[in-house]
């Protein structure tokens, strides 16, 4: 499996303009690919405009300071953007054309396959880039020992700072998944209340109105400023960190609720989600954006697929509607918190109702025996435990594990 592994580098002053030159440089590279495109009616294959790396050399001596292979990335770079035009132009979407990158949008070099090593230097981790020399890093968790690193990205990040990018080739037998689920759940996700499953468990959506808070007096100082002067681009960092700090806050609670559910769980069924389309609706956007469900479920999938955990995206429409006892559909606002069957008198929240049909769902969708399949009505817990965002750890949580045990042991 093909993971990436994100490390904080500390280069020293000189390392740090060795770097910021190779970076502009390929920068530069860059816009004369696309210059040169530009300028022909058919675009010739990648590798073809790689072969002719060599001969620019012979006239642009900045090319040779950096390493082939990156250079090499940088043509791939320009191809794969051209790609991606393409393909949300044949999608319908009214597309321009790839622009000049100015130096405030690369930031980025990559070493694919060869140029880099990750050694230690008189008892300390560093990373070794050709023609560039040895830059400290933080290596916070070990590499697995059954890895392949494959290629290394470094970015400068808008705040200043430094980090590389490990692609890493984990040589590991897939996990099989069982084919009777003991432990299944489905999640019905939303704002207030971030992640409803079927285990009456509640986790409440973290509250981030402090970072916002800071981010938007950030903002109103940076436009104070005069643009381009030494205070400008002091508080343009400021602004940079408040946006860098609220958005690693946000994917820690998403990767540990992730983590969670894809470990303690046989079958994880969710709502295949249009989040990109619930963000353009009108209303309410920005808490919806800032929900970051497709981000949730992606990690999900993911993990489910490294635990040999079954993972079941299941059509959203009806599931708060449908009652989850005897399948009559009830239409009710979004202020209604509350689901009552006028047919069978079936009464639970609107957010549980919800994850019971979307497990239902999913174990049709999948096609798998249960070994413990009791109906929605015996088997749907009368009480809910909310669980506070800040209580979101890695697995082993004590608050989620006690409501897990006590749900088993029930």
């Amino acid at each position: 499996m093909y993971y990436g592994y994100k490390y904080r580098l500390n280069p020293p002053e000189a390392l740090t303009e060795t770097l910021l030159h190779h970076v502009d440089t390929c920068r530069q590279l860059y816009n004369h690919v696309l210059y040169k495109l530009n300028e022909t009616d058919e675009i010739p294959a990648r590798y073809k405009v790689q072969g002719q790396l060599p001969d620019l050399k012979s006239w642009w001596d900045d090319l040779n300071d950096v390493h082939s292979k990156v250079l090499q990335m940088v043509v791939k770079r320009v191809y794969d953007n051209l790609s991606t035009l393409r393909a949300q132009k044949e999608n319908g979407r009214a597309v321009g054309m790839l622009k000049w990158k100015p130096p405030q949008e690369y930031r980025s070099l990559t070493y694919n396959q060869s140029g880099f090593e990750l050694k230690n230097t008189s008892g300390r981790p560093v990373l070794r880039l050709s023609k560039i020399g040895e830059i400290p890093i933080h290596l916070h968790r070990d590499i697995p020992e059954n890895a392949t690193i494959k290629q290394v990205t470094v970015k400068r990040e808008p705040t200043g700072e430094w980090y590389a990018t490990f692609g890493i080739d984990v040589d590991e037998a897939t996990s099989e998944k069982p084919e009777n689920p003991r432990d299944v759940v489905g999640i019905d996700v939303g704002i207030v209340k971030y992640a409803h499953d079927t285990d009456g468990t509640a986790v409440e959506s973290p509250d981030f109105s402090d970072e916002r808070e800071r981010l938007e007096r950030a903002q109103r100082n940076l436009s104070r400023k005069e643009r381009g002067s030494n205070n400008w681009e002091d508080q343009r960092e400021m602004v940079a960190r408040r946006h860098a700090d609220l958005k690693r806050k946000r994917r820690d609670f998403l990767h540990k609720l992730s983590n969670y559910y894809a470990r303690e769980y046989d079958l994880v069924a969710v709502e295949d989600l249009d989040a990109k389309g619930l963000i353009e609706l009108p209303g309410n956007s920005r808490n919806r954006a800032g929900a970051s469900w497709g981000t949730f479920l992606r990690m999900l999938e993911y993990k489910c697929e490294r635990e040999g955990t079954h993972f079941v995206a299941v059509d959203p429409g009806g599931t708060t509607k449908e009652c989850a006892s005897c399948g009559t559909e009830t239409d009710k606002p979004l202020w209604v918190r509350e689901h009552s069957c006028p047919s069978c008198g079936f009464v639970a929240d609107r957010d549980a109702n919800a994850s019971w049909n979307i497990l239902s769902r999913g174990l049709d969708k999948v096609g798998v025996g249960h070994s413990e399949s009791p109906p929605v009505e015996t088997a749907l817990p009368t009480d809910t435990t909310s669980v506070s965002a800040k209580r979101v750890v890695e697995t082993g949580s004590p608050t989620l594990k006690e409501r897990t045990a006590s749900a088993v042991s029930e």
